[in-house]
């Protein structure tokens, strides 16, 4: 299995980004697909979650702002982030889970003030 993240940046204060993952030797669809974020110092912590059923779970921290969507189509989840603040900050990694947990690599997200 391998996840494939993209679409970080550095990106002002109010402003927007996408996220994308995409999978490949495994069908999205069928995992839990979850977006992380690790700021300096920091644990590593949930954003947001969509289960097989579509239904999506938000940090508290991010609702209201952030939207993540699943298309199947491209095998890909992605991770709309609007109204961003510099304490959204951090690396940003996709994991899968069914029976196993997978990683991507990470991308940067950077917010200025």
């Amino acid at each position: 299995v391998q996840l494939q993240a993209s679409g970080g940046g550095l990106v002002q204060a109010g402003g927007s980004l996408r996220l994308s993952c995409v999978a490949s030797g495994t069908i999205v669809s069928v995992n839990i697909m979850g977006w992380y974020r690790q700021a300096p110092g920091k644990q590593r912590e949930l954003v947001a979650s969509i289960h097989m059923n579509g239904e999506a779970n938000y940090a508290d921290s991010v609702k209201g702002r952030f939207t993540i969507s699943r298309d199947n189509a491209k095998n890909a989840v992605y991770l709309q982030m609007n109204s961003l603040k510099p304490e959204d900050t951090a690396v940003y990694y996709c994991k899968s889970r069914r029976y196993l947990d997978y990683w991507g690599q990470g991308t940067l997200v950077t917010v200025s003030s």
